[in-house]
Order: structure tokens, then C-alpha cells, then sequence
């Protein structure tokens, strides 16, 4: 069994910037959790960015109430890490949405084969960025 090593923001903020699967929890009307696999990155500014269609539960849960919580994990799942955040979340529409997508998909997916398209596709699925603070972390002990 590996050393377990309680998580920082800075250790939160470096998994992030490298393992890009997720599951965004998010309020329901009714107070339920909604949970949605995603792929995650992090902004130039330190902050967990989520892409997702304007029209999404995931979406129209966080602008009733921008409590957020995700799991990210590693692309192997056990053995390979994970993290948890929690945060207030902003969802930023097309146009302002834009450059953020743009690098989301360079940091999770590298350069995209046609970027022209690429804008194209954004405009037409109405794209949005979800952004996350990131507040607080976790593991913090081990249970």
C-alpha cells in the first residue's frame, strides 16, 4: 500500500493540471446531489474548468446554487491518485466562454486538428465553461 499524503491546494491544483477525468457533483431543486462524469482542467488563474452545453441539469443546477463539488481521478482509477474540491461555481457562456474551451481542449486533449471547426462545434452545441474556486480540498486523512 502506498504512503498516504494529506492533499493541499497546491498538490489539488498540480493533480488537476494533469489528470482531467472527474465526477462534478452539483444541488438538485429538491436538495438531491446530481453527479455528471467530467473532463476537468485548470485555468491560468488556479481554478478547476469544466466544459458542458448551455442547456445541461449540471448547468441549471449551479446557477440556482453555485455550490460545487468534484472528484477527480486518474486515468487508471485505483492506484493512481485522486483528488477532491469543493467550490463556488461561475458558468461563463459564448463568446466570453470561448477561450477558455479553447484551453481546456490544448491542456486535456492537446491541439485540436482544426480549430475553425473546432469554434464551429462550441457555437453550435452552445458550449459553456463551468468554473470552480477552489476552496477547500481533500483527502485529508485517510479512513
Amino acid at each position: 500500500m502506498t504512503e498516504f499524503i494529506p492533499v493541499n491546494i497546491d498538490h489539488a491544483k498540480e493533480f488537476l493540471r494533469k489528470h482531467h477525468w472527474g465526477i462534478l457533483a452539483t444541488r438538485r431543486k429538491n436538495g438531491n446531489l446530481q453527479m455528471s462524469p467530467v473532463t476537468v482542467g485548470l485555468d491560468a488563474e488556479g481554478r478547476a474548468i469544466i466544459s458542458s452545453r448551455e442547456t445541461t441539469y449540471k448547468v441549471n443546477n449551479l446557477r440556482r446554487d453555485p455550490r460545487a463539488a468534484l472528484c477527480a481521478v486518474t486515468s487508471s482509477f485505483h492506484g493512481g491518485g485522486w483528488v477532491q474540491i469543493n467550490g463556488s461555481a461561475e458558468i461563463i457562456s459564448l463568446p466570453d466562454a470561448l477561450d477558455g474551451l479553447v484551453y481546456l481542449q490544448r491542456q486535456a486533449y492537446g491541439e485540436h486538428k482544426s480549430w475553425p471547426e473546432f469554434h464551429e462545434r462550441m457555437a453550435r452545441e452552445k458550449r459553456v465553461i463551468i468554473r470552480i474556486d477552489i476552496d477547500a480540498v481533500g483527502p485529508k486523512v485517510r479512513g
